[in-house]
């Protein structure tokens, strides 16, 4: 039988594993899920080597107080249903802070478990409200759905001069959370939302909505979707003769969604966090070293996770792992630090406020296209 928990990842130097368990007991173990298996593959794979690339950062560096910083990943498959175990795994093995690497279902799922069991959590990339919802012991170093859509709404309205737009949304906690940014600030920026579609995780056939989306006839067509849905579905509404502006979202922040929609993807707009033109010291160290350590170009996922250690890296280093009361306090203490996907400052209710990078795919590359840095409309909730 197919055991649970597929994958543990543990990262050390060579010299300290050598010396076996009385060294590796003086590791700072932290805990990692991600998707390894199952439809969001990809995406796992790439958040684990954004993850990987910081801890190996940290230890080539001296580590913390001396001590190396060990990774242990476990596989959530992208199920809620798996990230109730995996939680209670990473507990029951003395495990004092996680990160997740993973889309916003399994994270939502979990981050119950850790704040009951105060453990300090943190969400790198997946979007939905409730996630940091859950309590004062989970963190999230990405935009929250409803900040993602106002900024393609502003997008839109502001950057596209556009005004008719329909909405194609995946029905699940990402697109939700999508859906409900943009119909939040649609009428504020005088935008008319003509119809809104949805479709669920596992489609790939988009005949009907591209027929009536084809009837709409919008100025934009606004998806929020994964590669792997949103690939499909970009290259069926072309070939269906839908030649509106289409914006997408973080889901299709990877070379996965060029591949998939081929010749589609040219010219589609995507809300991001991850600027491949940046002139920023800190974003562009990891580009540049992302693409030495893996020989691929960097993705949102990647960025995203290698800020949430470094988050968790910078606390541990003022309080230690052992008291997780302190660790809590001291990442909420975070302030205006650089990172991989931005500047992170934690407000009250432990959610980011960062510029949103706009990107246009030219060529099958990722391009910038514009920069929104508007600090009210973009401003996360301050419960």
């Amino acid at each position: 039988m197919k055991t649970l928990f597929t994958r543990r990842l543990l990262i050390a130097t060579a010299a300290l594993a050598c010396l076996g368990g009385q060294a590796q007991a003086q590791n700072i173990r932290i805990g990692f899920q991600a998707p390894l298996t199952g439809p969001a593959a990809s995406d796992g794979k790439t958040a684990l080597q954004g993850a990987q690339l910081a801890v190996e950062q940290i230890n080539a560096a001296g580590g913390i107080k001396g001590r190396t910083l060990e990774l242990v990943v476990l596989d959530d498959q992208t199920q809620p249903a798996q990230a109730v175990p995996i939680a209670n795994k990473f507990i029951g093995d003395g495990i004092k802070a996680v990160i997740s690497g993973s889309y916003s279902g399994p994270t939502r799922a979990a981050a119950g478990v850790f704040q009951e069991a105060k453990i300090p959590y943190i969400s790198a990339y997946a979007i939905h409200p409730d996630i940091v919802r859950a309590g004062n012991y989970v963190f999230r170093t990405s935009f929250m759905g409803e900040v993602q859509g106002r900024a393609a709404a502003k997008l839109i309205a502001d950057i596209m001069k556009k005004k008719r737009v329909t909405m194609v949304n995946v029905n699940n906690d990402f697109g939700q959370a999508l859906s409900a940014g943009m119909k939040d600030a649609a009428p504020k920026l005088g935008l008319q939302l003509v119809s809104e579609y949805n479709f669920g995780m596992g489609d790939r056939q988009f005949g009907s909505i591209v027929a009536s989306v084809k009837k709409d006839d919008p100025e934009v067509v606004y998806v929020s979707g994964y590669f792997f849905n949103g690939g499909p579905l970009v290259a069926q509404l072309r070939a269906g003769g839908v030649t509106a502006p289409i914006v997408g979202t973080e889901g299709f922040d990877t070379v996965n969604f060029v591949q998939i929609a081929k010749e589609a993807a040219e010219g589609v707009i995507i809300t991001t966090s991850l600027d491949r033109d940046t002139t920023d010291p800190v974003m562009k160290k990891f580009i540049d070293d992302y693409k030495k350590r893996f020989n691929v170009g960097a993705e949102m996922v990647a960025a995203s996770t290698h800020t949430a250690v470094n988050v968790l890296a910078e606390a541990i280093k003022k309080v230690g792992i052992d008291d997780t009361a302190k660790l809590r306090d001291a990442i909420a203490a975070t302030k205006n630090m650089p990172s991989a996907a931005g500047t992170i400052t934690f407000n009250n209710s432990r959610e980011v406020y960062k510029a949103a990078q706009i990107q246009v795919i030219k060529g099958g590359e990722f391009k910038r296209f514009a920069v929104i840095d508007d600090p009210v409309l973009l401003a996360p909730p301050n419960y």
